[in-house]
């Protein structure tokens, strides 16, 4: 499946009834041209933004924008899929390439296709696309986290042979209110006192 949610906010649940009728056939492959946009190209608002803020539904306009002048500061690339007939952007990938201590790789951000365009290719067109530019990049590994509840994402990744290599944790962080330039907290930072309230990530 080609629609493919990934970020720190789960999908919304899937519906829990199924269909009595048949699921319709997916829509023709359509032809597609990748192209990497950036701040200050007018698309990166009529054109990106909706694809991430339908992934990312609290995310603000202005916050959208913000965030992609400080993504693409830090290595954020922005590719987007365009129908060459229509020339509408049916979705987008936003990745960067890190060095880690375990090797250089390509890791992926957000991959989104637009929700009328789902089953056409568009998001496996992306993928493909990813892995040659890692491979480029002399990359040894590509990766992204998908929430555990996004079962339809992982179908897809599984499909392109990407395996679960790792849990991925993460908690809130909260503001620090504290005057002396520490923590702002008494707690010792190598525990945790009570895991079950430490929220983790939802992953991508």
């Amino acid at each position: 499946m080609d629609s493919v949610r990934v970020g720190p906010e789960p999908a919304d649940p899937p519906a829990g009834l199924v269909p009595a009728d048949p699921a319709p056939a997916d829509p023709a492959p359509v032809g597609l041209v990748l192209v990497d946009l950036g701040p200050g190209d007018p698309r990166m608002a009529a054109d990106v933004a909706p694809l991430i803020r339908a992934l990312r539904p609290r995310l603000s306009a202005d916050a959208f924008t913000a965030f992609a002048e400080e993504g693409h500061a830090q290595g954020l690339r922005f590719t987007v899929a365009y129908d060459t007939a229509t020339g509408r952007a049916l979705g987008a990938a936003t990745h960067r390439v890190l060095a880690t201590s375990r090797g250089r790789l390509l890791f992926v951000d957000d991959l989104v296709t637009a929700a009328g365009s789902r089953g056409r290719g568009v998001g496996a067109r992306l993928m493909a696309e990813l892995e040659r530019r890692g491979r480029a990049e002399g990359c040894a590994r590509l990766e992204l986290d998908s929430g555990t509840t996004n079962v339809d994402a992982h179908r897809f990744y599984h499909a392109r042979r990407l395996t679960v290599a790792a849990f991925h944790f993460g908690r809130e962080l909260e503001p620090d209110l504290g005057t002396d330039g520490g923590s702002g907290t008494d707690a010792d930072p190598g525990t945790d006192a009570d895991p079950a309230t430490d929220r983790g990530s939802a992953g991508r």
